[in-house]
């Protein structure tokens, strides 16, 4: 092709030219991809020691009951139930939920 130049070139020896590219870049990327696939993997295997282990957390008892359905508890922590807010809403205040603690 030092000669030629891709305006002069017929249709048939363009569509070889083309497809030779494409095998080309094909297999270059094909390759590249490869590359970076170890190179995630060491960095992956570098940083597996590096997680930050979550302190264990003591477990949390009911702190509340439903008078009318006793299986039903609440330990205070995060959204208050269904129930607790219907009770709330009859007139009763938290503490009279609260579950008797025996010491």
């Amino acid at each position: 092709m030092k000669d030629q130049t891709l305006d002069t070139m017929s249709s048939d020896e363009l569509w070889i030219l083309h497809e030779k590219v494409r095998q080309i870049l094909s297999t270059r990327m094909k390759a590249e991809k490869h590359q970076l696939e170890r190179r995630l993997a060491l960095i992956m295997e570098r940083n597996k020691g590096n997680e930050k282990q979550r302190r264990p957390y003591p477990k949390v008892y009911p702190k509340y009951r439903n008078p009318e359905r006793p299986s039903e508890t609440w330990s205070g922590r995060g959204r208050q139930p269904h129930w607790v807010i219907a009770q709330l809403g009859s007139g009763k205040k938290v503490k009279d939920l609260l579950i008797a603690q025996t010491h």
